[in-house]
């Protein structure tokens, strides 16, 4: 693709996005201090993962890790507990790594060199050059799927823009089109466009500072650019767990190498549980057996649930088991605690719908299966 301006028109194309950017930015969280820190635990959450739902567990995650020694300090199962329910864990799992080598490699100071950050568990490219620009000023363009449509409807561009050498082009544009003065506001400008204006569906041309350079504006394709990516057909899960419940009302959480972990359960605290295809009851009941030794024993079916996994659509089938005692041998990891207080542990948002489940019904004057 190509976006030639000249020298001048560049700088008239540059001013008009700034001047918008700091009249109408959002107050976010993450913008309140130049802080790398906060900048990069900001975009880690970001990945695949929309502002309004960040927002709430941006607060809380840096209320009990303010730094990045405080982060490196945690143990993992702590971080995992307050990312719990934000989704895609290994973003939690490689932010604590890259504390820990922050700390002992980097005086725990964020690196200003993109080598020495692109070496960091968990950072590619774009986040590199997102902290790196953002909280140092430091000459770097971004490329994300916003500011990626932004460059394509100004230019034009179709077909599909993750394709390598497309992206590399992207890349390239930005690169040219960067305000090296203030890299930091001209990076946040171009993204806060994509968000907020140059948006997907119905873009709002009408109210954009720079729609006068803009070649899909003036041939009337905005709609039409970029198209739509394709999306892997989606696929039908159905998992059956065991809600475990003894007389003191505790239940068993399971971990490791024998439970159904996976994408789902993110390698996290969860209740036992078996994909199942035809009978989830017998299917559950002969997992059951074979992980817990446990036989003879009634189902019961709770409410279902729905949960969404990048191109998985996950029913998820509770049933309730009333024991006597709970199995002391797992064959795995496993944990006994209060059923209401199963969110200690780091567990996922599925293991929650699975657990409301529970809520949902009475089972105090169950009777206990043997």
């Amino acid at each position: 693709m190509a976006i030639h301006l000249k020298p001048r028109s560049l700088r008239t194309f540059q001013s008009r996005l700034l001047a918008w950017f700091r009249a109408h930015r959002r107050e976010l969280p993450w913008r309140a201090s130049r802080d790398p820190y906060r900048i990069w635990v900001a975009e880690i959450m970001l990945q695949q993962t929309r502002i309004a739902a960040v927002i709430p567990y941006y607060d809380r995650f840096l209320r009990r890790f303010p730094d990045v020694r405080a982060l490196a300090r945690a143990r993992q199962p702590e971080v995992l507990k307050f990312w719990s329910g934000l989704g895609y864990y290994s973003r939690a799992r490689n932010l604590h790594a890259a504390a820990k080598t922050i700390v002992a490699q980097h005086g725990a100071e964020f690196p200003r060199n993109l080598e020495a950050a692109r070496d960091l568990p968990g950072i590619g490219s774009y986040t590199a050059a997102a902290v790196l620009s953002i909280a140092y000023d430091e000459p770097f363009a971004v490329l994300d799927g916003n500011v990626a449509r932004v460059l394509a409807r100004l230019g034009a561009l179709r077909g599909e823009l993750r394709e390598p050498h497309t992206w590399r082009n992207l890349l390239k544009t930005a690169d040219e089109l960067l305000a090296r003065g203030t890299p930091s506001d001209w990076n946040q400008a171009l993204m806060e466009l994509g968000e907020t204006i140059c948006t997907p569906q119905s873009p709002q041309c009408a109210d954009c500072p720079i729609s006068r350079w803009c070649d899909s504006h003036a041939q009337g394709l905005a709609n039409e650019i970029p198209a739509p990516r394709k999306k892997r057909a989606a696929v039908n899960i159905k998992i059956a767990a065991a809600i475990l419940r003894d007389p003191q009302g505790r239940t068993l959480l399971v971990k490791g190498s024998g439970a159904h972990d996976g994408v789902l359960f993110s390698r996290m605290w969860q209740f036992p549980a078996a994909e199942v295809k035809r009978n989830a009851r017998s299917e559950l009941a002969k997992h059951l057996r074979s992980t817990l030794g446990m036989n003879g024993i009634e189902l019961e079916a709770l409410p279902e649930a729905r949960h969404g996994v990048t191109f998985r659509n996950v029913t998820l089938l509770p049933f309730l088991v009333l024991v006597d005692r709970l199995p002391a041998n797992t064959g795995t990891q496993g944990r006994v605690l209060p059923l209401e207080k199963i969110a200690r542990l780091p567990i996922s948002s599925a293991t929650r719908k699975i657990a409301d489940a529970a809520a949902s019904v009475n089972i105090s004057q169950r009777p206990l299966a043997n």
